[in-house]
């Protein structure tokens, strides 16, 4: 059909594009469709208003009348139009006294064509409402007399690649001299290299400096004029673009890089976007410093750990967010109404104690009916620049039970826990995590601690695997035996954690005791792990039938890694920013799964993983209440963790003697 040719029309961008219709609707019967006269081009008066629908092979029709109003041939003959010669580039001219690069002005004039930006009727059949919403909502922010950027928040696995992937490529059919920069971390430029070839509807070429091994500033030159000279899409990561930015040095050639890469972009696209949150780091202040209006920032989980990580992203999409005059008013009216509930905040910057009101009503403030008011007012400030979405496709899915497993430590366990509190808080943290796996990681993880670089060799961790009792680590216990019942089950595992020894020791374990190979039964994703090692690595335990287990490190297993093949999974410790075990989650409980996904968080009784695990439950209420409190559905009961027994769990694996010895209590969200 028509909307299948668009993308393999002549070369050099000459290809007919069906780019100018949005499909709104399809005919309500096919009665309808037979009953439809033709009229011709013009729109026809016959009495009627016409409430049109948008027919792929007939054309404009009357939902009401069954008249053609416009046919089809005269709708979808559009072509993606060249760039204008009236733009102008870097000009590039070389110093009369010496061989140095000058990069002078950019002055782009855009092609304003009579097109709107709509949607390619090839990816409209696939998008869902949520996502035609957002690419609505990118067309209002970003396709204006004066356009500014905005925030997609949007659950993990809702399809934010593919929808930003059609819109880019309408937003070039519009202003094709524009040139669209897409920053991400960089172990998911494959996954958006992937999609882009999967949808795009012309041949656009996608740039990079990793598949080509461009290190040196020279190399980089020389790709980013690739990109500025015709209709192309470069990609970066996150600490490349900084790195390029921010360093002041070397000559006229990483100048012209830097230069290029806040003149050029006319589209900035920041995925995974709640990165660079923090005011001071270089990433941050990097892509401020981008000259387009037009940023976008997208995140699964765009709510960290503070409320100004969330308004620092908002100023970096529109600078000086709270001091504009529609923000103004509503910032006012948002402290007179936290003023109240006040007590904790920090003398300093009125930005600063803006969002620490909010936090602080947020977080302690018992008065729902107060925090109703900030809420309505916080969705106020933030409804035209943030589109949120839950991620009700995840609803469709067979379901996610969450359990909070503490558990009871060992004799020897709690010999040594009491030992951690005269330790420096990084050092508590990697000593603990290791211990409460098993006590024998305890020197291990001591010297790690003190040497982060020190090599865990499958030497180093066997000699411990094999002089050990196993029952003397409850995690190790509990871990061991619910991969055994999972096996049973015929279900595969999935292992998160923080540190490299825990997991490195159940490895090994599984090696010694089960006799299982690293790329055959166990598999391993951690911050290492190269692009192919991980795509080979998801493949194989996403469809092998002999994989039993991945162990992933949960910061290295965010967004781009789909391990759906998995059904329980097991968060080893407890990370303080409770949105990086969500992502973890994500990567099992997304499209695709065809199993009900269960989640056991270890926290260890009795020991600071316990004042961990509530800190983070209680950073969790926040977006809840931000982004998805009702006050028609929702009381404060929605935002406590239920205690439940086992027998009430709804999991057959828990109803077992070996795993409930080892339970002090189980809670479930």
């Amino acid at each position: 059909g028509v909307a299948g040719g668009g993308g393999g029309g002549g070369g050099g961008g000459g290809g007919v594009l069906d780019i100018n219709v949005i499909f709104i609707g399809q005919l309500d019967t096919p009665e309808e469709a037979d009953s439809e006269k033709e009229v011709g081009e013009k729109e026809v008066d016959n009495g009627c208003s016409h409430d049109i629908r948008i027919h792929e092979d007939l054309g404009h029709v009357c939902r009401v009348c069954g008249m053609i109003v416009r046919r089809a041939d005269m709708i979808f003959d559009y072509q993606w139009k060249k760039p204008s010669r009236s733009r102008s580039y870097f000009s590039e001219t070389r110093s009369k006294d010496s061989d140095d690069i000058v990069i002078g002005d950019v002055r782009v004039t855009e092609e304003l064509m009579a097109l709107d930006v709509a949607i390619h009727p090839r990816h409209a059949k696939q998008m869902r409402a949520h996502q035609l919403a957002g690419f609505h909502f990118l067309v209002k922010n970003l396709v204006s007399d004066k356009p500014g950027g905005c925030i997609l928040a949007h659950a993990p696995g809702s399809g934010k690649t593919f929808m930003l992937i059609s819109f880019i490529q309408s937003f070039l059919a519009k202003y094709p001299s524009s040139r669209p920069l897409v920053i991400l971390p960089k172990g998911i430029l494959g996954t958006w290299k992937r999609e882009f070839q999967r949808w795009q509807v012309e041949d656009i070429p996608l740039y990079d400096f990793y598949s080509v091994k461009a290190e040196k500033r020279a190399e980089q030159l020389e790709i980013l004029k690739s990109w500025q000279a015709k209709m192309s899409i470069l990609f970066l990561g996150y600490k490349q673009f900084s790195q390029i930015v921010c360093s002041d040095g070397g000559g006229n050639v990483a100048a012209a890089c830097r230069d290029m890469l806040l003149k050029v972009p006319g589209l900035l696209i920041m995925d995974e976007g709640h990165t660079p949150r923090n005011r001071e780091t270089d990433v941050l202040e990097s892509l401020s410093r981008v000259l387009t209006p037009r940023k976008v920032v997208l995140s699964g989980t765009l709510f960290q750990n503070h409320v100004s990580e969330v308004f620092n992203i908002l100023n970096l999409v529109r600078p000086k967010f709270l001091k504009s005059d529609s923000s103004r008013p509503i910032v006012k009216r948002i402290m007179s109404q936290v003023a109240i509930s006040g007590g904790r905040i920090s003398k300093g910057a009125a930005d600063n104690a803006f969002t620490e009101s909010i936090e602080e009503t947020l977080l302690h403030d018992d008065n729902f009916t107060r925090k109703a008011h900030v809420i309505r007012s916080l969705r106020e400030l933030t409804k035209d620049v943030l589109h949120y979405y839950k991620g009700d496709i995840l609803d469709e899915l067979p379901g996610l039970i969450d359990f909070s497993v503490f558990l009871k430590l060992s004799p020897k366990q709690k010999e040594i826990v009491h030992k951690l509190e005269s330790y420096e808080k990084f050092k508590r943290s990697a000593v603990g995590t290791a211990v409460y796996m098993h006590p024998c990681l305890s020197g291990m993880s001591e010297v790690d601690a003190a040497d982060r670089a020190i090599n865990l060799t499958d030497a180093s961790i066997d000699s411990l695997v094999e002089s050990i009792n196993v029952t003397d680590g409850v995690k190790a216990r509990f871990f061991t035996n619910i991969l055994a019942l999972a096996n049973s089950a015929g279900e595969k595992v999935l292992a998160f954690g923080q540190y490299i020894l825990p997991m490195k020791f159940l490895e090994r374990l599984l090696v010694k005791t089960r006799g299982w190979n690293v790329g055959k039964e166990i598999f391993v994703i951690n911050g290492d792990t190269s692009q192919e090692e991980r795509e080979l690595a998801m493949d194989q335990f996403n469809n092998s039938a002999d994989a039993k287990v991945l162990f992933g490190s949960i910061r290295a297993c965010g967004e781009g890694i789909s391990l759906v093949g998995a059904s329980r999974i097991v968060i080893l410790d407890v990370h303080l920013n409770p949105s990086v075990t969500r992502q973890a989650i994500g990567r099992a409980f997304r499209p695709g799964q065809q199993k009900k996904v269960f989640v056991y968080r270890l926290v260890a009784a009795d020991s600071q993983e316990e004042s961990f695990h509530q800190t983070a439950f209680k950073k969790e209420v926040i977006p809840k209440l931000w982004f998805e409190w009702s006050e028609q559905h929702c009381t404060s009961d929605d935002f406590r963790l239920n205690k439940v027994d086992i027998d009430d769990c709804e999991d057959e694996l828990l109803d077992n003697k070996a795993m409930r010895q080892d339970i002090k209590v189980l809670y479930k969200r």
